[in-house]
């Protein structure tokens, strides 16, 4: 298993952990359990991705709720609500990452963890957001002088 894969799927259980727990990011990572879940050789990846989902937290929830028809962002399981958060935060913040990469990554994922056909669900909300809203994430990103464009319509600042 690649390193990226071991890194999505340690920071999976970490931002379960947050759910369950409501500590604090920091609190988490630094916590004793955390080096024999996250090898040191993945902890980068898996940090970037819990401390990026966490800033933006309200914004991607925001996207699942829009994105998931006729599910509230309660009646998704924990673990397949997890694996959106980490795969829209790559999608819209982690552009050298291609899109079918995160999609097929955070698929696998599902398939791994998440209960039934949540694959199939995980698979339909992504690609949507991919096609619909990520193309106007690098509104978000900074420009070589540090100031971040225009907000897309979608995510705040």
């Amino acid at each position: 298993m690649g390193k990226r894969r071991q890194s999505r799927e340690a920071a999976l259980k970490l931002l379960y952990t947050l759910d369950i727990t409501h500590a604090e990011v920091g609190e988490v990572l630094a916590a004793p359990w955390v080096e024999t879940v996250v090898p040191q050789n993945v902890r980068d990846f898996t940090t970037a991705l819990v401390t990026g989902v966490m800033a933006h937290r309200e914004d991607i929830d925001a996207l699942i709720q829009e994105w998931s028809a006729h599910w509230s962002l309660e009646r998704i399981g924990i673990v397949e609500r997890n694996i959106l958060r980490f795969a829209i935060h790559e999608l819209l913040f982690m552009p050298d990452i291609p899109p079918k990469v995160t999609i097929n990554e955070a698929v696998e994922v599902a398939k791994k963890y998440g209960a039934g056909e949540a694959s199939l669900f995980i698979n339909g909300i992504l690609d949507r957001i991919a096609h619909e809203v990520a193309p106007y994430s690098e509104d978000l990103l900074p420009t070589a002088s540090g100031a971040a464009h225009t907000p897309s319509p979608w995510v705040s600042q």
